[in-house]
């Protein structure tokens, strides 16, 4: 008779139900290691529905636990594995989606109304390059002091701006104003 085993202590975020824990009268089995516990135990066992006393014994004489994947599914899907390495893998996978996400990176370029050619070229040409590596670009022009009476300046700078990476991306909205600035937001375009 194989050793029995103590249900790993679960943590507080982790409901997933183990072993003695599932109250359901059958359930359906599947898993990639059933061909495994089939030699084991002498009995075949495959992808199907079998009651919950017989799986939980299966495990039991595996060493193993009885771990319920899916609770909404008729019957509930359940899978023979340790409870420590699904947690794992369940961890893992997580990880790997986080990390597969789309980070969207949101660059600012800062402008003043009376802003020449020059600087404005050179602010647009690091602006094409933040667009063509799919950052976002926050465009704005700050008003110090009395240069607020020039808020008509700025926006013909922004429009100006924004006309300019036409090919390279779009603007979100329109500039508008947010306190002593005058922003508005560029992302790139689809490719």
């Amino acid at each position: 008779m194989a050793r029995r085993r103590s249900i790993p202590r679960r943590q507080k975020k982790d409901t997933t139900p183990i072993n003695h824990l599932i109250k359901v009268p059958e359930i359906r089995l599947v898993g990639d290691n059933l061909e495994e516990i089939s030699e084991v135990i002498g009995t075949t066992i495959l992808s199907g529905i079998y009651p919950t006393k017989a799986a939980r014994q299966w495990a039991e004489e595996m060493g193993l636990d009885l771990i319920m994947i899916s609770e909404k599914a008729k019957p509930p899907v359940c899978k023979i594995t340790d409870y420590n390495k699904f947690l794992y893998l369940q961890k893992k996978k997580q990880k790997e989606m986080k990390n597969k996400s789309a980070k969207t990176v949101v660059k600012e370029i800062r402008f003043g109304p009376n802003t020449d050619d020059h600087d404005f070229n050179f602010k647009l040409n690091h602006a094409i390059g933040f667009l063509k590596d799919g950052a976002k670009v926050k465009v704005f022009v700050h008003f110090k002091g009395r240069t607020i009476v020039f808020k008509d300046r700025g926006e013909l700078l922004l429009l100006r701006f924004i006309k300019e990476l036409e090919e390279y991306g779009t603007a979100e909205n329109l500039p508008k104003m947010e306190g002593k600035r005058m922003i508005v937001m560029i992302a790139p375009s689809k490719k």
